[in-house]
């Protein structure tokens, strides 16, 4: 954007949440009404930026300390056998376990030499995390505080890191093949809390993240200082920001299931005409898909099965990132996306394609509802422009596993006139991602007085044409494959291989009663309501992805786009308790009738 947009930057995400809320609450907050129930779900949505800047914040420190950790690997001239070991294979989004830097870190606890030892480099005190700045202990003890332990959030981050140069010299992105094998996976699975991670020093990672260097590591007074070993630690800010995220969404979840109870839903407009909301939704939405197409995939941020249930092509494409995280990936530097090979290529283009796609089918999808079922043109666009003016989605625009599933559950309720269509769409966010499964028994007791066998066909069709498409990857590997797309396996309990909240402190056998209850939630919505409606299809839908994020074993409370636009509409729809099954899905067994009809009046 900034070959058309003179010095256009991308705002940074806590600049983003003031500016989006500000104008969230001037379009959408109804000051004639203040009590009103828009104006406490304007609040609630607002109140989950705060967990995904915390969410955010403590990713960004924990990268940063591990691309400064690995590249004072390199300058330290790190054997390239033991870096050779350490290979990602990007082709399939997937990497092999890093032995060679494991056994390097336990050679320096145990043999601490001059030649491998981990040391800090003092010509490079800006790149020296605090997990790196060693005190005068006794050599074993200091080697090993070169590993760090970075807990999976939404998946493992991989960092396509820096190459090391001299201090002297400029630094550069760029990374030849050579340099490609030591791309080590961040998060050592199993590895415990190394006892300098949690001495931190503000001089050398500020208050915001940023890297100073105006401290050096063998300071002695900035160790003596006791107020820097007192900041919080990386996995403490992303643990409170799960549970923010948490709670609030526990509290969407009980606004949801009281919905289907509020019957007087009185017209409560935006304060702004439908052509200036559509000048600033197409505005918003051109500068996002922007940031897609300027963006580099040099985050590999792991999707699809690899992080539980789901369907194993999903996990083929990277994720696109569209926020800096670290200053070394943002700097001055421009990324080169040639550092990829040709297959890799393909598929970060595929995953932008699909990114772009699938936020497109999102905003025409909430805009197309919004005329055709809500009959109110203004509401639909009002809705797709807080969609894209929410923080979540500037953060995580790039993340086909969050914005596809959400598109098809969209278009799902587009079609929901047409059984067979929607089963179509249903079927297909289900084989990508599995969690849209539960919606089955909601969706069945919507349809079950008429459509029902041809929602039914539709979902089987689509399932069947996955399976179709994992065939082709060969016999043996189907088995597995079908296994992990319809999440045939007992749920995981051990910490370490969990992500999000569940592997940051959380003990993971709380999540079977969480599961338990969240069964009973979806067997009760095939009870209840008894009479079911368009409105309560909808609320309904975004209840159950509501309280899927509790017990997401890797990442639960980020994945916002499942429900997210469905949560919109159920605020902006009007009452529908009219348009249910019997009045408007047509009856198949009439069509074929009327001709026979015809002919009978006709002799």
């Amino acid at each position: 954007m900034s070959e058309i947009l003179l010095y256009y930057k991308r705002p940074d995400p806590t600049t983003w949440v003031y500016l989006s809320s500000f104008l969230t609450i001037g379009l959408f907050f109804v000051f004639h009404r203040f009590w009103s129930i828009r104006n406490l779900d304007i609040f609630l949505l607002i109140l989950l930026a705060p967990g995904l800047l915390m969410v955010h914040e403590g990713r960004r420190r924990q990268l940063q300390e591990i691309e400064s950790e690995v590249i004072t690997h390199r300058q330290n001239e790190i054997p390239p056998t033991s870096a050779n070991s350490a290979k990602i294979d990007l082709n399939h989004g997937t990497q092999r376990t890093e032995t060679g830097l494991r056994e390097l870190v336990a050679a320096n606890r145990l043999n601490p030499t001059p030649g491998n030892s981990i040391q800090p480099n003092p010509t490079q005190r800006n790149l020296t995390p605090r997990n790196l700045t060693q005190r005068p202990r006794d050599a074993a003890t200091a080697s090993s505080s070169s590993s760090s332990k970075l807990g999976a959030s939404g998946g493992d981050v991989l960092v396509a890191l820096t190459q090391a140069v001299p201090a002297e010299e400029p630094l550069d992105v760029t990374i030849s093949d050579e340099e490609a094998s030591v791309r080590a996976e961040a998060a050592f699975l199993a590895q415990p809390t190394m006892p300098l991670a949690s001495e931190s020093s503000e001089s050398i990672l500020g208050a915001d993240g940023s890297m100073s260097g105006e401290a050096s590591a063998a300071d002695p007074e900035s160790d003596a200082d006791p107020e820097t070993a007192s900041e919080i630690d990386p996995e403490d800010i992303r643990r409170y920001g799960f549970i923010s995220l948490f709670i609030v969404q526990f509290m969407l979840l009980i606004r949801l299931l009281l919905d289907p109870l509020m019957v007087r839903r009185p017209l409560l407009d935006p304060n702004l005409s439908s052509g200036g909301l559509t000048f600033i939704g197409v505005s918003l939405f051109i500068f996002m898909m922007a940031n897609i197409v300027a963006s580099t995939p040099r985050i590999q941020i792991e999707q699809g099965p690899k992080l539980g249930p789901g369907y194993a092509l999903m996990n083929m494409l990277p994720a696109i990132p569209t926020r800096p995280v670290t200053d070394a990936l943002a700097g001055s530097t421009q990324s080169d996306e040639n550092e990829l090979d040709a297959s890799q290529s393909r598929l970060a283009t595929i995953a932008k394609v699909l990114a772009i796609l699938a936020h497109a089918a999102i905003v025409s999808g909430i805009v197309l509802i919004g005329n055709w079922h809500f009959g109110n043109m203004r509401a639909g666009v009002g809705c797709a422009t807080l969609y894209l003016l929410m923080p979540y989605t500037a953060q995580m625009t790039g993340r086909v596993d969050h914005a596809l599933p959400a598109a098809l559950l969209l278009w799902a309720i587009l079609f929901y006139r047409k059984p067979l269509v929607a089963g179509i769409f249903m079927g297909l966010a289900a084989g990508l991602v599995y969690y849209p499964f539960f919606l089955l028994p909601l969706w069945i007791s919507f349809y079950w007085r008429r459509g029902v066998w041809r929602f039914t066909i539709g979902v089987a069709v689509m399932l069947g044409l996955l399976m179709m498409l994992l065939s082709l990857s060969g016999v043996e590997s189907l088995v597995d494959h079908l296994r992990t797309m319809f999440g045939l396996f007992k749920p995981e309990t051990k910490s370490n291989i969990l992500g999000g909240i569940w592997g940051l402190g959380w003990n993971p056998i709380w999540r079977l009663p969480v599961i338990v209850g969240f069964v009973i939630l979806c067997s009760f919505f095939a009870a209840w309501p008894a009479q079911k409606n368009l409105g309560t299809l909808i609320g309904c839908s975004a209840a159950v992805m509501v309280g899927a994020q509790f017990w997401h074993g890797y990442g639960g409370g980020l994945y916002i786009a499942w429900f997210l636009p469905l949560l919109l509409l159920t605020i902006f729809r009007p009452n529908l308790q009219d348009r249910i099954a019997l009045k408007v899905v047509s009856d198949s067994s009439s069509k074929k009738r009327r001709p026979a009809a015809l002919e009978v009046d006709a002799a």
